[in-house]
Formats: structure tokens, sequence, C-alpha cells
């Protein structure tokens, strides 16, 4: 489905890719079951993409029955994800209608879109794309005045240049000084292996743990978990 027909999709209706129970593989909820609402599309197309299956096709499904699934897997914790689900306007009253329900609900974002219509009970995980992303550009950077000790920041690093530009950003903004944490997290090195990607070839782990410790950042270094307990390409973990 072309962005634009996903943008103007009306106000109970969201283009599904995927709904599934996992364990949470990253941020500070790493290790909790979670159930995951995967969204159709995104406007980025970062260099290690692991999700790019999810850039079209999709299920039209109304927000009854997209909570309907949700509840058919039992957990208190759900993540919205993408792609890019701030692309689609009924995202937010799903948001708010999984938080009334009594779900910790969790939004992966970019740091590409205003996060500031998100409902104030939401942990949003902003993203913010670093240079060897190939969408640095696109960076929202007004989000990180509305960002809040709810949510947290999350930079995927690829290249020494990468960390550097994350480390003038972390002081920049003081971002560790607003939100719940700083996550720093190395581009996996098998994604493009793996038939997500294109042109990147990850970090090494041990790498970016020396940066952060020599540079004495008050970040928290996260692997993507999911990715040790099963194959990295495989879908719906």
């Amino acid at each position: 489905m072309e962005l634009s027909a996903l943008k103007s999709g009306g106000k109970e209706t969201l283009q599904i890719t995927e709904i599934y129970r996992s364990i949470q593989g990253e941020s500070t909820f790493a290790g909790l079951a979670c159930v995951f609402v995967r969204l159709t599309g995104c406007d980025l197309r970062c260099t290690y993409c692991d999700s790019a299956y999810a850039f079209t096709g999709g299920t039209r499904m109304s927000l009854g029955e997209i909570i309907a699934r949700v509840d058919q897997l039992p957990c208190d914790l759900v993540e919205i994800t993408g792609g890019e689900p701030l692309l689609q306007k009924a995202v937010f009253p799903l948001m708010q209608r999984l938080c009334d329900a009594g779900k910790t609900v969790l939004l992966e974002t970019s740091g590409a879109h205003d996060v500031s219509g998100v409902d104030p009970r939401v942990h949003r995980i902003v993203d913010l794309k670093c240079p060897s992303s190939g969408e640095c550009g696109r960076n929202f950077f007004s989000n990180l005045d509305k960002v809040c000790s709810r949510d947290e920041v999350k930079f995927v690093i690829g290249t020494r240049e990468d960390f550097e530009w994350a480390r003038d950003q972390l002081r920049k903004y003081a971002i560790d000084q607003k939100v719940r944490c700083v996550l720093f997290s190395p581009a996996f090195k098998t994604a493009a292996a793996a038939g997500q990607t294109k042109g990147h070839d990850g970090l090494d782990n041990r790498l970016l743990v020396e940066w952060i410790l020599e540079e004495k950042l008050p970040v928290r270094f996260q692997l993507q978990m999911h990715k040790y307990v099963w194959e990295p390409g495989r879908k719906g973990v």
C-alpha cells in the first residue's frame, strides 16, 4: 500500500503487518513478555533496517479487531511498532484504548515524526537516526523538547562517526536528563546477510562498549536480545 493511502486511512482502521507475542528484545523493558502490533509502511529507508518486510502489504483491521487480537495474547505489555506507526492516524486512538484497558504501552518510532500527539501514558521510544543510517537529515529535533521521564531515546550506531554524532547530541540536548534512559545499540552485524537491508556491516559489540566507557557516557548499552534467541531474519519474534 502506498504511503499516501496509509496516511489518509480511516480513523478506525489500520494497515497491520503482524500481531504476535514474544519477549521484548530492546529498551528498559527488555526480557519481558510483550505483544507486538506491527503497523505497515515506513517513509525512511535506513541502511540497517531489519523489518523491510513491513514496508508494504499487510491487512486492514479495525481498532476493535486489533484489540480483540491483542486480548487473545494475554500480556500486560504491548508495543506499537512498524514500519513507522505514526504514519497512520488511527494509531493514536489505538494507543489510547490500550492504555484505557490497563496495558503498559510502548511506542517504537523513528526520530522523524512529531510525538507530541501521543497519549501521555505511553512510553515513547524515539530512535534518532545516526549518519550511517542514511536518514540522519530526517530527524525531528524538536521531539527532544517534548520527551519526558517516561520516554527513552535510542541511537543505533554503526560507525565511529555515528558514535561521535550520538555523543554530541546527547551532550548538546542533555538528553539523559530528560528521559528514562538513553540507549546505545550497535547496528546488528548480520542484518545485511539476513537479507533485510543493503550496505551495512554492523558494529562490533565490544568496540561500542569500550567507546562508551572511555567517554563515561550516561547511557545504557543494549543488544537486540531477540536476535540472539532466534535467527536474526526470523519474523514474528
